[in-house]
């Protein structure tokens, strides 16, 4: 039954078709055997092609690995890994072999390291030798040390060990709600968490929002720019391609404009999925690069953060492909409110996915109408279990079947769904609320603003007025002048009370790896 979740939309509303000792690496990769993809193409990258069957083969042979190194069922597996076909065998070996994997950022350093490997007490961490420097330190600071330790390449390493491992490999029995992987928040509002997910949950979004919401097929390529470690990449670049049996194409160095532009020029995807940050980016080399070849895309998507409209207009008329923005969260797995290519508004997050419900609700938890800004909750069957190690906040934040996304949003009569701001950035001014996502958006919105951050600060009556942190595109310089060329430019756009009251012209933002701007830094330096 699973093979028809997969293929199509009527049995996917039927429980998944998941049974009792359902195993997520059979759907995603042992299946694609049995449905003759042995020697179609799974993965490409720098390094070459990986095959269905090659995939099958070595995902057996690491989760055997994993076994001889004396691992124990449930034990979690800290992987450090970059967006490579090692990548998939780790993932999925440890999940066929009934262990936990828990994909770390790979952008870290040694502290943040520390944390996780003493707050997951993991029992394995595996890393790509470009990392060591970090996770080494990392492992010689911690009060607690895993078991196993060893690089994913090289000598005594993990494709060592996976090359005496047999190519056979029983899927460990799980079920649907047994825990499966783990995913860190990524930290844009403090210390990370650890989000555990379970089996079923990448069979629902590879569903809803691969299959029903953006029409991903077999004979899809797939390019995500936004990296395999967190929520969204994961889907993008892994779970997706796999779910439908398409193809994966991975980038191992950091995301620039020149290296996905070379890598969509080279590979020919079908989809590419980034971050508003990064097409901001790419824009702006557009102007001095010239645009390239994105003929072979069919659609763009973007999530992390809100895309401001006005990105996605320039971005359409660079390339003439749309971007589908969303909105998804770790704890969601991915996206579950979006824009579709048949309905698609600028500076919208587009109406609810498939197989989700969604509320706005105030203070006190009660549903609020059409246009009245509240705290957006969602509902679906890929919401993590809960928070490790963090009961507080799982109670605060998964509500029963309800999870608290700590968003602002407002709904409009029509259904579609527009973003305010996090609920912990939004500001009050002259009592009434203002929503830093709109400022910015007008911000970036003039020529001469590269990125724009609003932050609350009191002014000398103690009351909130909205900060600008701003960085100019190359060749501005900051002045008095520009100041109040910016202030005019908001206020055409904006109730004069949004406008932004004062001004820091900054080289950049602090940003978590995914791309999100950490507010609380500026808020803690406005002070």
């Amino acid at each position: 039954m699973v093979e028809n979740v997969a293929s199509g939309r009527q049995s996917a509303r039927i429980e998944l078709g998941l049974g009792p000792d359902f195993n997520a690496a059979v759907p995603f990769i042992d299946r694609h055997l049995r449905e003759g993809r042995g020697t179609k193409v799974a993965i490409r990258s720098a390094r070459g092609d990986v095959t269905y069957g090659e995939l099958v083969a070595n995902v057996n042979r690491c989760g055997n690995a994993l076994l001889s190194l004396g691992l124990q069922p449930q034990d979690r597996v800290l992987m450090v890994v970059k967006d490579c076909p090692e990548f998939f065998y780790l993932f999925w070996g440890a999940i066929k072999a009934g262990l936990i994997p828990v994909p770390l950022n790979t952008l870290l350093r040694a502290g943040d390291y520390q944390y996780m490997v003493e707050d997951s007490r993991c029992a394995a961490l595996f890393w790509s030798p470009e990392f060591a420097d970090e996770v080494q330190a990392a492992l010689r600071n911690a009060t607690y040390a895993p078991t196993v330790a060893m690089p994913v390449e090289g000598d005594q390493s993990l494709i060592s060990a996976m090359a005496t491992a047999s190519g056979e490999l029983s899927a460990v029995p799980a079920g649907p709600e047994g825990e499966c992987f783990w995913l860190y928040s990524s930290g844009s509002t403090g210390r990370p968490k650890g989000a555990v997910h379970r089996q079923r949950d990448m069979v629902v979004t590879s569903q809803y929002y691969g299959v029903e919401t953006l029409g991903a097929l077999e004979n899809d390529v797939f390019f995500s720019a936004a990296k395999l470690f967190f929520a969204y990449g994961l889907g993008n670049g892994m779970t997706f391609p796999l779910w439908v049996g398409g193809t994966s194409i991975l980038l191992e160095p950091r995301p620039t404009p020149a290296g996905t532009f070379e890598t969509v020029s080279r590979f020919k995807p079908t989809l590419y999925f980034g971050v508003p940050t990064l097409y901001a980016a790419q824009l702006k080399a557009m102007e001095s690069g010239g645009v390239p070849d994105f003929s072979s895309v069919r659609a763009c998507v973007s999530a992390g953060e809100a895309l401001p409209g006005e990105i996605l207009e320039r971005w359409k008329q660079k390339t003439r492909v749309l971007i589908l923005d969303g909105i998804g969260s770790t704890e969601a797995l991915h996206i579950f409110i979006s824009n579709r290519l048949d309905d698609c508004k600028p500076g919208c997050s587009g109406r609810v996915v498939n197989g989700y419900e969604a509320r706005i609700v105030n203070e006190s938890g009660t549903e609020v109408p059409p246009g009245t800004l509240g705290r957006l909750q969602i509902k679906g069957a890929s919401t993590a279990a809960y928070y490790w190690n963090n009961p507080q906040k799982t109670q605060a934040t998964m509500l029963a079947e309800w999870l608290d996304t700590g968003d602002t949003y407002y709904r409009d009569p029509e259904g579609y769904f527009y973003y305010c701001g996090r609920s912990d950035d939004m500001l009050k001014v002259g009592g009434i609320w203002c929503s830093p996502f709109e400022v910015e958006s007008a911000l970036i919105s003039h020529p001469k603003v590269l990125e724009a951050a609003v932050v609350g600060r009191a002014d000398d009556a103690g009351l909130t007025k909205p900060e600008a942190w701003v960085v100019l595109d190359s060749g501005c310089i900051p002045s008095a002048e520009l100041e109040e060329e910016l202030v005019q430019h908001c206020k055409k756009n904006l109730a004069s009370y949004k406008s932004p009251r004062w001004f820091r012209f900054v080289e950049s933002l602090p940003k978590t790896a995914t791309g999100k701007i950490q507010r609380y830094k500026l808020k803690q330096a406005a002070r």
